[in-house]
């Protein structure tokens, strides 16, 4: 782990060097898109099944791309040193239930991503008129299902802790093995995977290979370019460690984003049923995020129905005992940050968030009637590169750099 900590820490400050310089652009007529983040985080947790710790959250993103004639091709990549800074049991976030640790339900914490999130290809060729065909994938990505990921929405941008519906939308972000097509026309994307649908094990530093037995498909709308709506449908074979059979996952959800000279606003909505073990678990969610030269503002409200048994024991229900139905859990986070620093595009900011939470009676005498967390934060977001960062990123798209002439036609 150590060497891997030598190595990976100064080549991911390289990367973020090159990135904020043109040169990155090299002579061969490859291009840099990136995005990164480092999280010194203080997170204090309430209720009963709460309390206080200092982790550091990180990742980064970068996706290499080159035009020839009507041919696009793309090497994506998404790293992530959270086994070493956030620890295997993850962050705290009471209510949060996914993944498994020692044999065990991982509850009341957020799993950490792995060393490896994403290691993919694309290829994007244009047929003619307005319609692409894009073909990716790769040992690691993300399969065609629920809207983009939360640390690649604009509207979460300065929202830190992942959804407490993580696992309802965009949970399959990661997948060790995935293949996709897409066909983009006008305004429409419709594109469908094959993929490994079984969650990372507790060991982040290595390949969970497996089957590409899921399917997922999924239609895109852009009917303007401010306007972004997706709805998808997945099954998911065996996703779970620790509980036995297949799962149906189906989300909806509608994103706002408008860039403009001195910071921006976006905004996402989001419904998802997860469908498994006898049981539907619904979610909803709907977040913001303003920036305005330094400062910035944001929130997001949740309502997600949870896997109540799991949370009040900390164990998985035995086949025939009697079990709770899924409770709604509200939470409300409000927040705001001020860029302290900026040097050759690297961003530092000072950030707090606070959640209050609506607790529904069975989970009280766990969690407490009103809990109430808060996250003090330090954020360094590193340089996007001459390309812009990876807003609304997603593997399958293969991100149209030109047209036929080589002007721009949209990032």
């Amino acid at each position: 782990m150590t060497r891997v900590l030598r190595t990976a820490l100064p080549a991911l400050i390289a990367v973020g060097l090159a990135g904020g310089d043109a040169r990155a652009q090299t002579a061969t007529g490859w291009q840099l898109m990136q995005d990164g983040v480092v999280y010194g985080l203080f997170n204090h947790q309430g209720g009963p099944r709460g309390g206080d710790e200092f982790v550091v959250p990180n990742w980064w993103m970068g996706m290499w791309m080159r035009q020839h004639g009507d041919h696009q091709f793309g090497l994506n990549a998404m790293l992530s040193l959270d086994p070493a800074t956030v620890g295997k049991d993850g962050y705290g976030e009471i209510f949060q239930v996914g993944e498994a640790l020692e044999g065990q339900p991982l509850i009341d914490r957020q799993h950490p991503h792995d060393l490896f999130m994403q290691l993919a290809a694309s290829w994007r060729v244009t047929l003619g008129g307005n319609t692409d065909l894009i073909i990716a994938g790769g040992p690691a990505g993300e399969p065609t299902l629920g809207p983009v990921a939360f640390m690649h929405r604009p509207s979460a941008a300065g929202l830190v802790l992942a959804p407490l519906g993580h696992h309802t939308f965009d949970s399959t972000h990661l997948s060790f093995g995935v293949i996709t097509a897409a066909v983009e026309r006008g305004p429409f994307t419709f594109d469908a995977s094959v993929f490994n649908g079984r969650e990372p094990d507790e060991h982040r530093w290595d390949f969970d290979f497996g089957r590409l037995d899921s399917v997922a498909a999924r239609v895109w709308f852009r009917p303007a370019t401010q306007w972004e709506l997706q709805v998808s449908h997945g099954r998911l074979r065996e996703p779970e460690e620790l509980v036995e059979g297949d799962a149906k996952r189906t989300t909806a959800s509608v994103s706002w984003f408008r860039p403009g000279d001195a910071g921006f606003g976006a905004a996402t909505v989001g419904y998802g049923v997860n469908d498994a073990h006898g049981e539907q678990r619904h979610g909803l969610f709907g977040e913001l995020t303003v920036a305005r030269g330094h400062h910035s503002v944001f929130g997001r409200a949740e309502f997600q129905q949870v896997e109540t048994d799991v949370l009040r024991t900390g164990e998985i229900p035995h086949e025939g005992h009697g079990h709770e139905d899924p409770a709604t859990v509200g939470a409300f986070t409000l927040g705001g940050a001020r860029r302290l620093l900026t040097w050759r595009g690297f961003e530092g900011a000072l950030a707090a968030q606070m959640t209050v939470y609506r607790v529904p009676g069975v989970l009280q005498p766990t969690h407490g009637e009103r809990p109430v967390s808060f996250q003090v934060l330090f954020r360094l977001r590193l340089p996007s590169g001459p390309m812009g960062r990876m807003w609304h990123m997603r593997m399958s798209q293969g991100h149209k750099m030109t047209d036929h002439s080589g002007h721009v036609m949209r990032h």
